[in-house]
């Protein structure tokens, strides 16, 4: 059964809703602090902590009017309370305020994506397992190279997955941090300890040092390890792809029922999943760029990265989450088509076993230089043939090359046919996918 994701979890913690919430969570953190200080009277902190509210239509009027979005937020909140509104936002600089809260949306929606990757590796590692010994040929440059598995293919992004997954555990530690400085970052306004404190109940790490902002470098290193991220996913799909061409097709995304792939031709059925995979994966990318160039602000502090943030971070966590859902409903529900694995496997005549004759001719005393030219000049007859339309094999069942190398004497008086036949056997391939498998998912049972 698939494993779904919340996408509307996602989405909701980029709400406006969410954004003047996870403000008044810090505003809120800050007078519990505040009162533990000594500054705030224990009344005027419970009726802060107990009427404090905000209204988001509201918020949007006094904006027009101020243009500053977090006076507006005070300002609307200062409505629900009396006297102790006095209290409210005291000592603060607006960074304090937005980069806490900003953490708090980061890190909650990090850990989504997280979970996101474990369910995926799941996934992937179902299939991995199903298809340990599914034969298929391993390819580089898109020409056939060797027998390799389809579990091993998989087994592979399992690996990587595993690696971004620590990768974003890091990264979640890098991000959330927050900042209780003030306005230069120099405490002129408010102890270290408010800062700790806060921090501590918000269930965050505060930023050693800051100035008025929390360091873009932070958010740098999110939007790299999204990109990252997004990059693999991508390479699977485009593996997906190649497999799913008709010369190849050896897997095919799932067509449901009153599925359509064309509008002109209704035989169409195309990997239209990996694909828009590949595009997503583009934009989450582009994110990286803005990030990057965020980590320079003028001195102290400059609001280039602000509107910047408004798109790139609630954009791409949401278009990660959906893409990390699509992939894993993909691979659990991909179709393998092992006999096609096979009919492939078949297509240069043998020559797929090339390596392993080359390898067995020193055991027999030939030099390196002998053993390959022998090998590679019947696998150049193979391919003029293939190149002239001859079958791949012959009435009995032998590959083209075991033909031609079953002729060249120079060979044979080192090997004889059955120990030429022993070479051609695909088992061979196979001996140390166990060995594989164990050691990849050795920490994951």
């Amino acid at each position: 059964m698939v494993q779904r994701y919340s996408r509307k979890q996602m989405s909701s913690k980029w709400s406006l809703q969410a954004k003047y919430q996870a403000w008044l969570d810090v505003e809120l953190a800050v007078v519990k602090s505040w009162n533990e200080l000594g500054l705030i009277p224990d009344d005027d902190a419970t009726e802060i902590l107990e009427n404090a509210s905000f209204n988001v239509d509201e918020i949007d009027e006094i904006e027009q009017v101020t243009k500053h979005d977090l006076i507006a937020f005070t300002t609307s909140v200062s409505k629900s309370l009396g006297a102790e509104s006095r209290w409210f936002h005291y000592g603060l600089t607006s960074s304090d305020t937005i980069d806490t809260a900003v953490a708090l949306q980061m890190r909650d929606s990090l850990k989504l994506i997280i979970q996101d990757v474990k369910i995926l590796m799941d996934s992937v590692k179902l299939r991995a397992k199903e298809h340990e010994n599914t034969i298929m040929v391993g390819r580089s440059h898109g020409i056939h190279g060797e027998p390799i598995t389809f579990g091993l293919a998989l087994c592979v992004w399992y690996d990587e997955l595993k690696r971004h997954k620590k990768n974003l555990s890091q990264t979640l530690k890098v991000i959330a941090v927050g900042k209780i400085s003030g306005a230069m970052g120099s405490f002129a306004h408010a102890p270290l300890e408010l800062e700790e404190i806060t921090c501590k109940n918000l269930d965050l790490d505060f930023a050693l040092v800051s100035n008025q902002v929390i360091q873009r470098d932070r958010y740098a290193r999110l939007a790299s390890s999204l990109a990252l991220l997004a990059s693999s996913i991508e390479k699977f799909a485009v593996q997906i792809r190649h497999w799913q061409r008709t010369e190849v097709y050896e897997c095919e995304e799932n067509f449901e029922k009153g599925q359509k792939g064309s509008s002109a031709m209704p035989h169409k059925r195309n990997p239209i999943l990996s694909e828009n995979i590949t595009g997503l994966a583009r934009m989450i990318r582009s994110y990286s760029i803005p990030a990057m160039e965020n980590v320079a602000l003028w001195h102290e502090r400059d609001i280039s990265h602000s509107s910047t943030e408004r798109f790139w971070l609630p954009d791409s966590f949401i278009t990660s989450d959906f893409m990390l859902n699509r992939f894993n409903d993909l691979i659990s529900n991909l179709k393998v088509f092992p006999k096609n694995m096979k009919k492939n496997l078949n297509l240069t005549g043998g020559l797929v076993f090339s390596q392993r004759i080359l390898l067995e001719l020193p055991l027999k005393g030939f030099s390196r230089e002998e053993a390959y030219k022998i090998v590679q000049r019947n696998a150049l007859k193979v391919w003029e043939s293939l190149q002239n339309g001859e079958p791949c094999e012959n009435v009995r069942g032998e590959p083209l090359y075991f033909q031609h190398l079953l002729n060249d004497t120079e060979l044979t008086k080192a090997l004889n046919k059955e120990e030429l036949k022993a070479c051609f056997s695909y088992d061979y391939y196979k001996k140390n996918i166990p060995k594989i498998f164990a050691r990849v998912f050795k920490d994951e049972e």
